[in-house]
Parts: C-alpha cells; sequence; structure tokens
C-alpha cells in the first residue's frame, strides 16, 4: 500500500513534519521531494570550499553545509544548497532560530553554491539547477550564486544586479571572480578537482 505523500501549506508545518526515516527532503512548491543520497563529489567540493573560505579568513559561524533556505516559488519551497557563506546578519538571526533553516524574515547569506546534478537541457536536473533555482535565489535577494559544475568542467558565478542574475564563466586556470570577496585566490579547477579523484 503507497502512502500518500502530505502536502504542505507553510515553512512550520514542513519543519514539524516527521516520517521517521533518516531521509532528508526539500520542500518544493508545498510538496516533499526525497533528496538523493549526497554523492561523495558535492561532499568534497563543500568541504574544499568550507576550508577555502575558513582560510581566506573568515569564522566558522557564517560557513555552513546542511542548512536550508526559504525561497519564493509559487508555493512553499525550502532548498538546501550544497555550501553557503551567510552574511553576519543572517548567522544572528539563524543562531535564534529553532531549526537549522533561513526562513524568508531572515536576511538572506552572501553566497549560495550549489554543485549542479547531471543532466542535459531540458531534463529535470537541468531545469533544477539552471532555471528554478536561479530565479528563486534571485527572488530571494542573494547578491552572489555559485554554479560548480564537474560535468561541464565550469564555475559559473551569477552576481545579482537589478533582480537578475548577471553570469561569469570560470575554466581551468581562471581565477573565480566573486563580487562579494574580490580578494579570494582560487582557480576553477582547484574547486573542480576538489570533488574528483584525481
Amino acid at each position: 500500500m503507497t502512502q500518500a505523500k502530505p502536502r504542505f501549506r507553510t515553512i512550520e508545518e514542513y519543519l514539524d513534519y516527521d516520517d521517521g526515516t533518516d531521509t532528508r527532503y526539500e520542500l518544493v512548491n508545498g510538496e516533499l521531494i526525497a533528496l538523493p543520497q549526497e554523492s561523495r563529489q558535492n561532499r568534497k567540493i563543500a568541504s574544499f570550499l568550507f576550508g577555502a573560505f575558513l582560510r581566506f579568513g573568515l569564522p566558522t559561524e557564517l560557513l555552513v553545509i546542511g542548512t536550508q533556505i526559504a525561497v519564493s516559488s509559487q508555493e512553499v519551497t525550502a532548498r538546501q544548497p550544497d555550501f553557503m557563506v551567510l552574511s553576519p546578519e543572517c548567522a544572528d538571526a539563524l543562531e535564534g532560530a529553532k531549526s537549522d533553516l533561513i526562513s524568508a524574515e531572515m536576511p538572506p547569506p552572501d553566497l549560495v553554491v550549489e554543485v549542479v546534478s547531471p543532466g542535459n537541457v531540458g531534463s529535470a536536473n537541468y531545469d533544477r539547477d539552471y532555471v528554478e533555482k536561479p530565479r528563486e535565489y534571485a527572488a530571494r535577494g542573494i547578491a552572489e550564486f555559485w554554479q560548480v559544475d564537474p560535468s561541464r568542467e565550469v564555475v559559473t558565478v551569477l552576481r545579482l544586479e537589478n533582480g537578475v542574475y548577471r553570469s561569469s564563466e570560470f575554466r581551468g586556470s581562471d581565477y573565480v571572480l566573486s563580487p562579494t570577496f574580490p580578494d579570494l585566490q582560487l582557480t576553477a579547477e582547484q574547486i573542480l578537482r576538489a570533488g574528483s579523484d584525481r
């Protein structure tokens, strides 16, 4: 017998939900979407970035892996990026929260990083990573969003200008130019190689 998935009208309903399993979910348009087992590649890239930003001089309380963020969509939605750099105001707001979710009332993070899932144009993975998430993160007011795409060997930096993302692509030995962290010295190859077995 198949059990119907619950629908949620609010983030609070979603946060209170427990199906008794260890399944990780994102909330997309009010519906639970089971996240696939986190790939080793995604974890390695997120861990590398955590360490790189720590060495850059940011305090650990601003660096997060596994925290969700409420975003604007057709209905209630919460995404779980691979890595985020919080603004000090966002970190302060999250400190007193009852869950590890950046709610719509909280200030946005300074930077969101997504490791893109493999998929061709028009596939569900491609549409989620290249269409839906940029639209949602722009509407949320996130000033900088990185798409790390190992299969295409590119790091794309999207910067928010007048409510729309403008993108720049970085490959190989190109230094990834971050508008928020202009002194960061990371190449696309360093980031992409962190997720490989080379």
